[in-house]
């Protein structure tokens, strides 16, 4: 069978696909009245990771679906991304999974049926290093490849992370390197060396597994993980929920640290103008070269953790058992006009 490349049969790759903040603004909208339910202790109107329900008895489920066309060419890579992607947002909300549902959209007269047979394959083998079982799914004849899944998780009550929640003076950090985006799209344009294409690949492959661990810590006050808004969108999210700003530090941030190459040839995605026409009003004069990393679209991107400054110590040490060496990158402060202030 001819070499397929999936990218060439999407408009978008990965988290980049998502609808801008600004505009799902506008989708989410609602003048109805709103009906409220007093076990749903996340739903839409914090525009958090994922929705959680409360059973009653101190445990809580939680609920998310995450898909997207095709952000590398090989199926069974493409799979485990978006598993690993979708699977990230409970371990977001300090949870663990417990069963996913695959979403398959699939252009059945332009690609062979074994195609999405490997995307399914690089999925189970996800699911399994996540001890879930893919438990079932939904397909449909698509004009593109779109794969994700529908995730159930499970957590106690007092372990819930929200981004809403975040306490003045806390430290911010983040255990992935940002730059996702650059990097894939200069794959798509035929620009990236292997071993930088790989750094990245292997990246979004890494389970967020140490969400539901960071659960536990009663001294992190807000978590989320950083996808296709960029950290400034992510971050800024956390702040504006939790009725905060942000002072981060630019040379604190984690980066790959090869974006130089593929941002002289201009490899910058369309999500990354989007994301910075959302909510770049809301952030400090910033440069070019900042503005197209801190809005660049992640997909499978790490955790932001905020934690309680007077526990620093005490956290990295935890996060060293788990072998995650982790520094600060910025702070929460009071509430100005600045929502995030770029040194």
């Amino acid at each position: 069978m001819e070499t397929i490349k999936l990218t060439q049969y999407s408009h978008g790759a990965g988290c980049g696909c998502k609808i801008s903040p600004a505009v799902l603004e506008t989708i989410l909208h609602s003048d109805a009245p709103k009906t409220i339910f007093p076990e749903l202790l996340v739903g839409n109107e914090s525009k958090d990771d994922a929705a959680v329900f409360d059973l009653g008895d101190g445990t809580c489920v939680v609920s998310t679906t995450d898909f997207f066309m095709p952000i590398v060419d090989d199926p069974a890579t493409f799979g485990a991304i978006a598993s690993v992607n979708a699977i990230s947002d409970i371990y977001a909300m300090g949870g663990e999974p417990i069963m996913a549902i695959a979403i398959l959209g699939w252009p059945i007269n332009k690609i062979p049926a074994e195609v999405a047979k490997g995307v399914l394959e690089g999925s189970r083998k996800v699911c399994l290093e996540a001890e879930i079982p893919l438990a079932g799914g939904h397909s449909i004849d698509c004009p593109e490849p779109v794969f994700g899944l529908a995730v159930t998780g499970k957590l106690k009550k007092e372990n819930l992370k929200r981004n809403d929640t975040a306490r003045v003076n806390s430290l911010l950090y983040l255990t992935k390197p940002i730059g996702i985006g650059i990097v894939t799209t200069a794959q798509k344009k035929g620009i990236v060396q292997q071993a930088h294409y790989q750094r990245a690949v292997d990246s979004m492959l890494t389970l967020n597994w140490l969400g539901a661990e960071i659960g536990k810590l009663p001294y992190v006050s807000a978590m989320t993980d950083v996808t296709g808004f960029g950290l400034l969108g992510h971050l800024y999210e956390v702040c504006e929920g939790s009725n905060l700003s942000a002072e981060i530090t630019f040379s604190k941030i984690p980066t790959f640290d090869f974006l130089d190459i593929y941002l002289d040839q201009k490899s910058i995605p369309g999500g990354t103008i989007r994301n910075w026409d959302s909510y770049g009003s809301k952030i400090s004069a910033i440069t070019e070269k900042q503005k197209v990393i801190l809005a660049d679209p992640q997909t499978s991107g790490g955790l932001l953790i905020v934690v309680d400054e007077d526990k620093q110590t005490e956290f990295e040490a935890t996060m060293l058992q788990h072998n995650y060496s982790l520094r600060p990158f910025g702070r929460l402060v009071p509430k100005t006009k600045t929502v995030i202030e770029v040194k």
